[in-house]
């Protein structure tokens, strides 16, 4: 497993160097092409601006993907109970999902303010799949344990608690690894909507405020920090995955079997 870990960032590392060995070469410009290093340098002086920056749309990012799975899993819930429901307004949902969210923030910034337009961007983009896969975790509990349920006289609620969310727990997880990084996208798409309307205040405002003054170091210093903060966040989704179904995948596994999640 630590080969795995180290293999990745030696290509990473051998890429940075290419990279600065490249420019510092052919001696490009930095408005053209900034070197790592200059990259690095800016991040740190630019660090109060920038860091205010980052935390506002990690703030962001973060309220969007707590109300998606908020709204998420309470609507999968009613479209599992009540199908005629799921019939009705799934189709809705899906046209939110394939609607470019590009396309949506510079209406949304007519009728909202920034910070508002720009936390329902992300939103939007986070909920569907949060929906879609915990409302097929619910559909895929074992009929024939269904059916015991209802031999027993359990209610649907009963149902509910006891089996088909226990069984929606690992598509509802992967669901939510997919959102974070999406909440991320819609989040990054509607502040650039919004830092051309000379609005914001987010890392890719400074992306847009940096492209107008021909910053070149610190757009790819914000695009940096976004890139590390999308690492993060899937990341952390992906840490509480595992932690939460450790117990399912220790059930599954023979005796005296090795976890595959002892080196992680």
């Amino acid at each position: 497993m630590k080969s795995d870990r180290i293999l990745p960032l030696a290509v990473f590392l051998t890429l940075l160097a290419g990279w600065e060995g490249i420019v510092r070469g052919l001696g490009i410009a930095p408005y053209i092409l900034p070197a790592p290093s200059l990259i690095l340098s800016t991040l740190a002086e630019d660090w109060t601006i920038l860091s205010a920056s980052l935390w506002v749309t990690l703030r962001i990012t973060a309220a969007a993907l707590v109300l998606a799975t908020m709204i998420g899993v309470a609507i999968a819930i009613l479209f599992a109970q009540f199908r005629w429901l799921e019939r009705s307004f799934l189709p809705v949902a899906v046209i939110l999902q394939v609607t470019p969210i590009i396309a949506i923030a510079p209406l949304l910034l007519v009728y909202l303010e920034p910070g508002s337009a720009v936390l329902a961007c992300a939103f939007l983009v986070a909920f569907f799949p949060v929906l879609a896969n915990t409302a097929l975790g619910l559909g895929s509990a074992d009929p024939n344990l269904r059916d015991l349920f209802t031999l027993y006289g359990a209610s649907a609620w009963q149902q509910m608690r006891f089996l088909r969310l226990p069984s929606a727990l690992p598509y509802f997880l992967g669901g939510l690894r997919i959102a974070g990084g999406l909440a991320l996208i819609g989040a990054i798409a509607a502040e650039i909507a919004a830092g051309a309307a000379g609005q914001g205040a987010g890392l890719a405002y400074r992306i847009v405020e940096a492209g107008y003054r021909l910053n070149i170091p610190r757009m790819f210093a914000s695009l940096a920090l976004i890139s590390v903060a999308g690492i993060a966040i899937y990341s952390a989704l992906e840490f509480i995955s595992q932690r939460a179904l450790r117990r399912w995948t220790e059930a599954s596994r023979p005796k005296g079997q090795a976890s595959a999640f002892t080196d992680i």
